[in-house]
């Protein structure tokens, strides 16, 4: 079956944006995911240094 010209580059333009558009989504979820590794490592030293400082105040 043959395609027209116009048919074969509206097919390519929609590749290319739905390319983009999934590219997009693929980076916002990197950026979550980061910030979620990034929220659990600041609690989880927010925790130590907390742990931390009431063992040296028990001490005094």
């Amino acid at each position: 079956m043959t395609r027209s010209k116009s048919r074969e580059q509206a097919e390519i333009a929609f590749g290319r944006v739905q390319s983009q558009f999934f590219a997009r989504g693929q980076a916002v979820q990197e950026l979550e995911t980061e910030e979620q590794a990034r929220q659990a490592k600041t609690q989880r030293l927010r925790e130590a240094r907390l742990a931390r400082d009431e063992a040296r105040d028990q001490t005094r």
